[in-house]
């Protein structure tokens, strides 16, 4: 019998990612910058995702903690009305689009996944919320990549959508020389509000 080893930790996070339609119409848009700035890390287009809470490397036991309360959370939240827009860049490294629409619902979202976690007694980094959706990252010494694309972004103004699950997801980084990729390890519908 063949028995994987499963890995005793998990880098995860907790997002909503937007509907496809949507991360086309961007993809579309940085068409250019993919063709202008090939030595930026892209991030694929399946990945892209508005963090609400990063939680860093936790033991695979949290994510049983998590689920029941992240289930209950998103069956009783309305959906959101979000928006991709425009573009900018933290550090000169990393490429991001803004989100628009219901900003302040997002941030009182992110507010109520936080306290769960919290309730759930697991540790985490808890930083301000800054609503992004992050696209690239330009090599170290690349100081101009990530801002020009950036610029071009400026003007973007995306179609709104409403947010569908809430999703709990894994990453991978840190675990060799490869590109980030990220899997759902749970994700839940949000319901009416009711």
């Amino acid at each position: 019998m063949n028995h994987e080893t499963q890995p005793a930790t998990v880098r995860i996070f907790i997002a909503l990612a937007p509907p496809d339609d949507a991360k086309d119409e961007l993809a579309r848009e940085l068409r250019p910058s993919y063709e202008d700035y090939p030595r930026m890390r892209w991030n694929r287009i399946e990945d892209w995702h508005i963090t609400l809470a990063f939680l860093g490397e936790l033991p695979v036991t949290a994510i049983a903690l998590l689920e029941p309360g992240l289930a209950d959370l998103a069956a009783t939240h309305e959906p959101l009305r979000l928006a991709l827009r425009g573009g900018g860049h933290f550090d000169e490294r990393v490429l991001w689009s803004g989100i628009d629409g219901d900003v302040p619902g997002l941030h009182r979202l992110a507010t109520q996944v936080r306290e769960l976690v919290k309730e759930c007694g697991i540790a985490f980094q808890d930083r301000p919320l800054r609503p992004h959706l992050t696209l690239a990252r330009a090599r170290r010494n690349d100081v101009t990549s990530a801002v020009e694309a950036a610029t071009r972004l400026t003007a973007f103004s995306g179609r709104p959508w409403y947010t569908e699950r809430l999703h709990l997801v894994a990453s991978n980084f840190g675990r060799g020389p490869g590109p980030i990729h990220y899997r759902d390890i749970g994700a839940w519908h949000f319901g009416s509000g009711n």
